[in-house]
């Protein structure tokens, strides 16, 4: 397995935020996806980023912008979609994906992930925590891009849905709150909290 892409997924619509970007609020003195990119970045050579709309509002963070190829916001995996694409595009063989809006995500998630489908023998894995699946953090391969598309086009939305059909690996931490997510206004008042 050649080293991954990293994914961010900020694809959604952010309706419970009252729309917008919710990765650009403030968390302390940085945005949700400073945050989230001084985690991940770390991990992987390269990081681009899920987004629809206007790329330029975006243009700051200094990532690429990948808008889904899938129109009618098809949910995370349209996002993982994308950056399969992307990927597909520079010759790598996987991606891994991390939510935009996930401040405390693990500085471990890529090792764990290669680790657990390494362990499983296959290239698909999925990460969770004692309070269930965290499906957005993944490890993809390009190679299912095209089965990808085609469950999209027929209408799956669900992660798990489609990941079940590929027995995907499970990579388990130990602590929920490293997947943590803001959602809401009160989220982000959780977020400061736990900082």
């Amino acid at each position: 397995m050649s080293a991954p892409l990293g994914v961010i997924l900020a694809g959604g619509q952010a309706t419970r935020m009252g729309g917008g970007d919710k990765g650009l609020l403030r968390l302390d003195d940085k945005t949700i996806l400073d945050h989230v990119i001084a985690r991940l970045e770390p991990q992987l050579e390269t990081i681009a980023l899920n987004a629809n709309g206007d790329p330029a509002r975006l243009a700051a963070l200094k990532l690429t912008i990948i808008p889904d190829s899938i129109s009618g916001f098809a949910g995370p995996l349209s996002g993982v979609l994308a950056g399969l694409d992307w990927a597909a595009s520079k010759g790598a063989t996987h991606i891994v994906t991390a939510a935009a809006d996930t401040p405390f995500l693990p500085c471990d998630l890529v090792p764990q992930l290669q680790l657990a489908a390494e362990i499983a023998g296959v290239d698909l894995a999925l990460s969770a925590t004692p309070d269930g699946r965290q499906p957005t953090f993944g490890l993809w391969p390009v190679r299912l891009r095209e089965d990808l598309r085609a469950a999209l086009n027929g209408g799956v939305r669900k992660v798990v849905q489609w990941t079940s059909r590929h027995n995907a690996a499970t990579a388990a931490f130990p602590d929920s709150r490293q997947f943590f997510n803001v959602n809401t206004p009160a989220d982000l008042q959780t977020a400061r909290g736990m900082l």
